[in-house]
C-alpha cells in the first residue's frame, strides 16, 4: 500500500498572498519623527530636573551612598 503524495499535482498552483492595497513607504518615517520628539521631551524634563536643587540633592545622595558601600565614605 503506498502512501499518498503530500505534492500539488501538476499544473496546480497554491493561492497568491493578499498584497497590501495601500504604500506603506514613509511610516518609518513618522516613526523616527515621533521617537525623536520623545526623547527631546524626555531629555529637557531630565535636564530640568537634574539643574535644580533637585538634581544636585539627588547626585549627592547617590554619591553619598555609593562610597558608603565601597568603604570609602
Amino acid at each position: 500500500m503506498s502512501l499518498p503524495s503530500t505534492r500539488p499535482r501538476t499544473g496546480s498552483r497554491l493561492p497568491r498572498p493578499a498584497r497590501p492595497t495601500r504604500r506603506e513607504d514613509g511610516i518609518t518615517t513618522a516613526e523616527y519623527a515621533v521617537g525623536t520628539a520623545a526623547g527631546a521631551g524626555l531629555a529637557g524634563l531630565l535636564y530640568k530636573m537634574l539643574s535644580g536643587g533637585f538634581g544636585n540633592e539627588l547626585l549627592k545622595t547617590l554619591f553619598d551612598h555609593v562610597l558608603g558601600l565601597l568603604g570609602i565614605g
